[in-house]
């Protein structure tokens, strides 16, 4: 499967309109487009900016998720006119917008709901729309209405052909038959060749002939647990392994140490990772077909978990060690074909290791570039002494930007959660 040829060393950033500014909007959201492609941003995925339904709502301003009206947008986010403004801006500074698209599920009192017949939701016993999972503010929509299927193929094509959108991120893909997304798919090409799509989902089945990239949460779980010592450095590895055999070489997967749910859920990514946050958002950029996510706030380091359904606006954005280390990834990441993401990027090889349950020191390779990682992922200092073999030579190191050797023998101590990378052009 062919992905739009723009999307195999692209870095998303998901941006959080509500929480990005003090206005909250699309107008105040396009004055940062400029510097996010300084930072090196390559996609920006806009939070869901339909009008949000009144009934049972969560909070003063309700959940993104509570989708009223398909072919809408929020007083909250501001007018089309301002998306189109948003859309032309990105664009015009290469940049790519792709929408969020909830398929499963509206507002309890959605457009749809009045407007549609009865069997475009499932219902209860009683005639009520049923509510997905615990989601008390939304009404399940029933995939066994072809219907329904078409209705949001042409709400998806409402904002391609009129708003110029390059994509959808689509939320909790896996709740809706793979055969829908397929048809979607077919139907989206026929007037965007290069449309985008990525899924809130990690089945099997994910991959035929419906998306191009989808979540990694195995893997971010599996960083999570060696973060806090929950686990070793072999679980790590053999997620990432047990992930490359699972999936197609063409596949794609959103790496990242933080997005909305598990910032405003779980808690920001210092209260996840703590002291292995930086080698954990590195590895989201070296690691074989990752498609890299930065979340609104990581850039600046923000230590915050936002309120989910209120207005909770970062205070400052002020550049700072946090913006230097994305900007240096981002750099990384386009200029080395090595770590391109999907068949486009390079072979990954692990150099064996005296310590692995703390050292992961790999490889990735292709044609004449060369990317070297050494990282110890854990709380020690460990002794290192094993043999880099053919991979010995001399490199520059990315982080620090000076020339280094890799010794064919490597021997010392590697200080806690520190990590180098070295690359190489033939």
């Amino acid at each position: 499967m062919r992905h739009p040829d723009w999307s195999y060393k692209a870095v998303l950033y998901e941006m959080n309109i509500r929480q990005l500014t003090a206005e909250g909007n699309l107008r105040a959201a396009t004055e940062h487009l400029t510097r996010l492609k300084e930072l090196g941003v390559d996609v920006v995925w806009l939070m869901p900016i339909y009008p949000i339904g009144k009934v049972e709502r969560k909070g003063s301003l309700g959940s993104y998720y509570s989708v009223a009206d398909y072919c809408g947008i929020s007083e909250e986010m501001g007018t089309f006119e301002d998306l189109d403004a948003f859309v032309t801006e990105a664009h015009r500074l290469g940049m790519k917008v792709i929408l969020d698209w909830v398929a499963n599920h509206t507002a309890r009192d959605a457009k749809w709901l009045t407007d549609k017949p009865l069997d475009w939701y499932k219902r209860d016993e009683n005639g009520e729309a049923l509510v997905p999972w615990d989601w008390s503010d939304t009404a399940q929509l029933n995939y066994d209405n072809r219907d329904v299927w078409q209705g949001q193929i042409d709400a998806m094509k409402f904002w391609i052909v009129n708003h110029n959108i390059d994509g959808f991120r689509c939320d909790m893909a896996m709740l809706v038959p793979i055969e829908f997304w397929q048809v979607v798919r077919f139907n989206l090409q026929q007037i965007k060749p290069d449309i985008f799509l990525l899924a809130e989902a990690e089945e099997d089945n994910i991959f035929q002939n419906a998306f191009d990239a989808c979540y990694s949460w195995r893997l971010h779980h599996a960083m999570c647990d060696v973060a806090k010592s929950n686990t070793r450095v072999w679980t790590l590895r053999e997620t990432i392994h047990a992930d490359m055999r699972r999936f197609p070489k063409w596949s794609m997967r959103m790496t990242f140490t933080s997005n909305h749910d598990e910032n405003s859920w779980s808690g920001s990514e210092f209260t996840r990772f703590g002291d292995a946050l930086e080698p954990m958002s590195a590895l989201s950029f070296l690691l074989p077909n990752a498609l890299p996510l930065i979340y609104t706030g990581q850039e600046f380091g923000y230590d915050h978990s936002f309120s989910f359904f209120e207005r909770d606006a970062m205070p400052s954005m002020e550049s700072n060690s946090y913006t230097e280390f994305y900007k240096k990834m981002c750099t990384l990441y386009h200029s080395h074909k090595a770590l391109h993401s999907a068949n486009e990027g390079g072979s990954f090889i692990e150099i064996n290791n005296n310590a692995p349950d703390c050292l992961l020191t790999f490889v990735r390779e292709k044609d004449d570039d060369r990317v070297v990682v050494i990282a110890n992922l854990s709380p020690y200092t460990v002794f290192c002494d094993f043999h880099t073999g053919i991979y010995a030579g001399e490199y520059r190191d990315a982080m620090q930007d000076q020339p280094t050797t890799l010794y064919e023998h490597l021997w010392g101590d590697i200080a806690p959660w520190s990590y180098k990378i070295l690359v190489k052009r033939g």
